[in-house]
């Protein structure tokens, strides 16, 4: 008797129907979860944000900086000197050390006076990013998720 080593064609031709059925069903799956994950990243950059501005704000009220001040205010955070507007962190230009960049640790990200953008949006894409506005002497500052455009 002869011993055989090997598949025969129609096991080989069953494992490759098996694999591209897989891969038909995997694909769209996988594209969905890049879409979920750059809209969880800029979310969660958005929730950084308003978590370091909350931080910031209290901190200014318990050292007691005069919250009611356009400039000239500031507190430590971790190290790094950040300037208050009205009790929040400013939102300067980028590379401006002091401001709402320096107070929240990017990656992934860049920023531009006051807005940061996923670096790993869609080309074209006119959202996936966080806008911070900096406070008024009327209002708090806000922080704008836009997850609009991130597929």
């Amino acid at each position: 008797m002869k011993n055989q080593n090997g598949f025969t064609l129609i096991e080989l031709v069953v494992v490759i129907v098996i694999l591209g059925i897989l891969a038909a069903v995997a694909v769209p799956k996988f594209v969905d979860m890049q879409v979920d994950a750059r809209e969880s990243a800029v979310a969660g950059l958005g929730g950084a944000i308003q978590s370091a501005t909350a931080l910031a704000h209290a901190q200014a009220l318990v050292k007691g900086a005069d919250v009611t001040a356009a400039s000239g205010q500031t507190v430590d955070m971790e190290g790094t000197s950040i300037a208050l507007v009205y009790g929040y962190p400013a939102a300067a230009a980028a590379g401006t050390a002091g401001s709402i960049e320096s107070a929240v640790a990017l990656s992934g990200f860049s920023y531009d006076a006051g807005t940061f953008t996923l670096d790993d949006a869609p080309d074209g894409a006119t959202g996936c990013d966080v806008t911070y506005v900096e406070a008024t002497d009327t209002t708090a500052a806000t922080v704008t998720i836009d997850i609009t455009d991130c597929e």
